[in-house]
Order: C-alpha cells, then sequence, then structure tokens
C-alpha cells in the first residue's frame, strides 16, 4: 500500500544519500526508488480523482487500493 512504499522509498533514499553502496547496487537502489515513486503517484492520482468525484457528488467506484 501507499504507506509501505513511502516508507521504502525513504530507506532507499537513506542508503543511497549514505553513499556506502557500489554503483551497481545504487543503479539498482535508484531504480527501485523511481518505480516506488511512480507507483505512488499513481495511487495519488487515483485518490484525487476519487475526492474530485465524492467532492462533486457522483457515484462511481474506484479501486484506489494497490496490489
Amino acid at each position: 500500500m501507499f504507506e509501505d512504499s513511502i516508507k521504502e522509498l525513504e530507506k532507499i533514499v537513506e542508503s543511497l544519500e549514505k553513499g556506502d553502496c557500489g554503483l551497481s547496487e545504487s543503479l539498482d537502489l535508484f531504480e527501485k526508488g523511481i518505480k516506488l515513486s511512480k507507483e505512488c503517484s499513481d495511487m495519488l492520482d487515483k485518490a484525487e480523482k476519487k475526492v474530485s468525484v465524492l467532492i462533486g457528488g457522483e457515484k462511481k467506484d474506484f479501486d484506489i487500493d494497490e496490489e
């Protein structure tokens, strides 16, 4: 879920900021971080759309939970 992805992203950022990883591991972490960032952004977009619909009074079923 969103909170778990954010926590994992924070750990990745901390690891990269420490600079203790080699180039290969840093690239792997960076790639994973970019993927998590996109997933979080998509979840936020879905939540924003749902809020907009709810405020507008429309009834639609949105699945904002990710795998």
